[in-house]
């Protein structure tokens, strides 16, 4: 299989955009002790920052056992769970801060960041526990629509999160942005795409071996949504992915599996973008265009109004 010409895929701005990422990751950093990996990634977080909205009030506080960042906007009309992304190592609550912010401002939902604990100094499923406990306190707590968000890795717990909660709660929806989700690494665009710009195949390996200590289950959905064997009742399910990324086919796996299980699911295959593109939504018209959707898409499934039968 023929790996993708990215020189024809990706515009200026996109291009632009990972030089100026690669700028914060020296060559082979993926060798640095794990603090100094850390360390760049909250630089790398810091130079894409943007102001947060004025009209967003920022609270730390718990929910279940993990730390949490509360942004509520005024009269919010439901709530959104979110889960960050960073291969499962990386990231925490200021890494993410202007998104969450916006998040709020964006769909009038107050919105819960979680600061899930990382691998490979606590493996899964700690992670996955933190996830669902944090979004069962904050069901308790906000009573209302809630709509479960994550990116990246982030992805992969809020679909664990939705599978495990199945029946024991009332989830809104879930919004799933370049998701691990446990597909095929071995064909289609694990292959296609294995080297593509800001996630690898071998990244995606990588981090997978760090979060199970080297050992991945064999099925486990608390782990990787796509081992489920059961794709029923789970709420209305929006996935969207980057073309030129090697996780993009989990996210029409997954919008299948649904599907096939009479559920409501729509995959979205963002054309010319990459994998974490939604730090550069304030670079790049596609990345703004596409984090337009998903805010539309998560204000509509608080209120009842996602529609999920259209194409893809």
């Amino acid at each position: 299989m023929l790996e993708a010409d990215y020189h024809d895929l990706l515009d200026p701005e996109t291009w632009q955009f990972i030089r100026d990422s690669a700028r914060h990751f020296p060559p082979d950093s993926d060798r640095l002790p794990l603090a100094e990996q850390r360390a760049l990634h909250a630089g790398l977080c810091r130079a894409f920052r943007a102001p947060l909205p004025t009209d967003v009030r920022l609270t730390d506080r718990t929910f279940g056992t993990c730390p949490c960042r509360l942004y509520e906007p005024a009269a919010p009309a439901g709530t959104v769970l979110f889960l960050h992304g960073g291969g499962f190592v990386l990231g925490g609550l200021d890494a993410f801060d202007d998104l969450c912010a916006e998040i709020a401002a964006g769909t009038g939902l107050r919105t819960v960041a979680v600061d899930y604990r990382l691998a490979p100094e606590h493996p899964h499923p700690a992670a996955f526990h933190d996830a669902l406990r944090a979004a069962q306190a904050v069901a308790q707590a906000f009573p209302g629509p809630l709509v479960l968000m994550g990116e990246d890795a982030g992805g992969a717990l809020a679909a664990s999160v939705a599978h495990a909660l199945r029946g024991r709660g009332a989830l809104a929806g879930q919004v799933l942005v370049c998701p691990m989700l446990g597909g095929a690494l071995d064909r289609g665009s694990a292959l296609t795409h294995a080297t593509a710009p800001m996630l690898s195949r071998q990244d995606v390996l990588r981090m997978g071996a760090l979060r199970h200590g080297g050992r991945e289950p064999a099925a486990d959905p608390t782990a990787d949504a796509l081992r489920d064997t059961d794709f029923r009742g789970l709420p209305p399910t929006l996935i969207v992915t980057a073309q030129c990324d090697p996780l993009t086919d989990h996210g029409r796996a997954y919008r299948d599996a649904i599907r096939a299980a009479a559920g409501r699911a729509r995959w979205i295959e963002e054309p010319g973008l990459v994998h974490g593109f939604l730090r550069a939504r304030h670079r790049v018209p596609r990345a703004a265009a596409s984090f337009a959707r998903i805010l539309q898409a998560a204000s509509a499934m608080a209120h009842d109004r996602f529609a999920a039968a259209r194409p893809g």
